[in-house]
């Protein structure tokens, strides 16, 4: 990317170390913590899956049985350790016998034997299969040609795991590259994951790992088809966050929308239980070298376009902050923005290239999410099909990565799978027809981009100048942040978050980050260059 409107490169640094000043206060609070979410995504991790004899899926009957037994504080890998050591069983028939009522309370508690070599072998066994994974997504990328950007992101959302199948493969043969399957309404606040494949959904399909596993085979086949490897992507935000990073880890999905702070803001989950989660759930992501897809693009669906451009920039600043401190690389980082000004103002589509180049230009070596206009669109589907396209156009203009594709009947239905065939469609005749534009154009002589620019990048400054003063919780207090207020002690799943205590295990905080067993040159980007990057 060539440098055209040149943001200030000493207030970007400044805004760097602002952000990592605020994400440090942060981590200070938040690593004292666990949730019962990351002790089920280590019980995930370790193998355990299932439902029991109520339908509850079994890490989190095991995990509600050690907190309502006082054996939660220490970590749960101690609590199904301790039965593996002593039984000599697996960690999943470990779990099955406490949910069948076979372990007592009082044998965790007491219980002397050497449990910390046994669960880690199982911990080791499970960073081998998504290494695996690495190394098998990194094989499948290296069998093709490498793709040039922008990836057209498609949605598929029908409720029906194999329904979403055909409209999936339908895309990626019209030319879809990435393929992302949108949870059903609302499954971000379950606080457990839903067990098996699902046929029934409302505006999406559940995230499970049987529906993950499903999809990840039909694109591989598909894939095959076309000689092109197929990225999946799904959403492992809200309560259940570590865990459905643990799932997309261990059955090979390429990109996850994993945001620090859009559950608080959005689905008004408790802020130490997000930002708890989020750091673990990164540091799967990080690991199984899935790039990671930011929400920020969602603050201008609540507020102004204009007036409030700064605020998408200083998130970004801080998600990547928070990205960073979880292992995860630049080119991991698919940071959100949106183009969602309204099309009835004046020089409105130089205002959304200056904020697109702006963040092209900070953000040089990550895998930048676009999304498409969504707030203003109407039942004029041919209104919204030009949209679509100036959208289309400013991604080419500014070099995007990840694209996400608008479709003409936004806001009105679910689409329909000829409607993904006409955007991508049209996606794929702007793009081809104006490949090298990015390379072609300069702005050197714009004002009103400049200007534009400049502004973005002072407001977003002086706002994380404010963030710093206020911390990162105050700030959402204050409703700084998309103009939703947000209180600290409130929240969904705030029941879910405790204190470790000094005895405290999770053998995967070490595993995910260690460069000794699983050495760098594993790290595929899948994304953004699709070469072995040990940057």
């Amino acid at each position: 990317m060539k440098a055209k409107l040149r943001p200030d490169p000493a207030k970007v640094a400044e805004a760097r170390k602002l952000a990592s000043e605020i994400v440090s206060d942060v981590l200070c609070v938040v690593s004292s913590k666990s949730t019962v979410t990351v002790e089920r995504a280590v019980l995930r991790l370790l193998g355990v899956d299932g439902i029991d004899e109520f339908g509850v899926p079994i890490p989190n009957a095991v995990v509600e049985w050690a907190n309502d037994n006082s054996l939660l504080s220490d970590g749960i890998a101690p609590v199904i350790g301790k039965i593996i050591a002593s039984f000599d069983v697996s960690p999943q028939k470990a779990a099955e016998m406490i949910c069948e009522g076979r372990i007592e309370p009082s044998f965790v508690s007491t219980c002397t034997a050497d449990w910390k070599s046994s669960v880690d072998k199982f911990a080791y066994d499970s960073a081998g299969r998504i290494a695996s994974n690495r190394r098998t997504r990194a094989e499948m990328i290296g069998d093709v040609s490498k793709e040039s950007s922008p990836y057209l992101y498609c949605i598929v959302a029908t409720g029906n795991i194999y329904e979403d199948v055909i409209q999936a493969q339908a895309a990626a043969r019209q030319g879809a590259q990435i393929i992302a399957v949108i949870r059903s309404t609302a499954q971000s606040l379950l606080d457990y994951v839903p067990y098996g494949a699902t046929t029934e959904g409302f505006g999406g399909t559940y995230a499970t790992q049987e529906n993950f596993r499903i999809m990840r085979k039909a694109l591989d086949e598909t894939g095959k088809e076309l000689g092109r490897y197929i990225r999946l992507c799904n959403y492992c935000s809200g309560l259940c966050m570590p865990e459905i990073a643990a799932m997309g880890a261990l059955e090979r999905l390429d990109v996850m929308l994993n945001d620090a702070i859009y559950g608080i803001i959005f689905r008004d989950i408790n802020m130490i239980r997000t930002l708890t989660d989020q750091n673990f759930s990164r540091k799967i992501n990080a690991f199984a070298n899935i790039v990671i897809n930011t929400g920020e693009d969602n603050y201008l669906t609540t507020a102004d376009a204009v007036t409030e451009a700064h605020t998408v920039l200083a998130s970004q600043f801080i998600n990547e902050e928070f990205g960073l401190r979880a292992g995860l690389r630049k080119n991991q980082l698919g940071l959100g923005h949106a183009f969602e000004m309204d099309p009835d103002l004046e020089n409105g589509f130089l205002l959304e290239l200056a904020q697109a180049q702006t963040a092209r230009e900070i953000f040089p070596e990550s895998p930048l999410k676009y999304m498409p206009p969504t707030k203003f669109m109407t039942g004029n589907i041919f209104r919204g099909h030009v949209q679509d396209s100036f959208f289309t156009q400013a991604s080419v203009m500014t070099g995007q990565t990840i694209h996400l594709l608008g479709m003409l009947t936004e806001a009105i239905h679910t689409p329909f799978m000829h409607d993904r065939f006409l955007a991508i469609e049209s996606a794929k005749y702007i793009v081809n027809n104006q490949r090298a534009l990015c390379d072609e154009i300069s702005f050197e002589n714009s004002r009103i981009m400049k200007e534009r620019s400049e502004k973005v990048l002072s407001d977003s400054l002086e706002l994380l100048r404010k963030v710093r003063e206020y911390g990162l919780f105050g700030t959402l207090e204050r409703g700084i942040f998309a103009g939703i207020k947000r209180p600290f002690d409130g929240g969904k799943g705030r029941e879910g978050v405790f204190d470790k205590g000094e005895g405290y295990y999770n053998p995967f905080d070490e595993i995910l980050s260690s460069s000794e067993e699983y050495p760098a040159p594993l790290r595929i980007d899948p994304i953004y260059d699709g070469e072995a990057s040990n940057a």
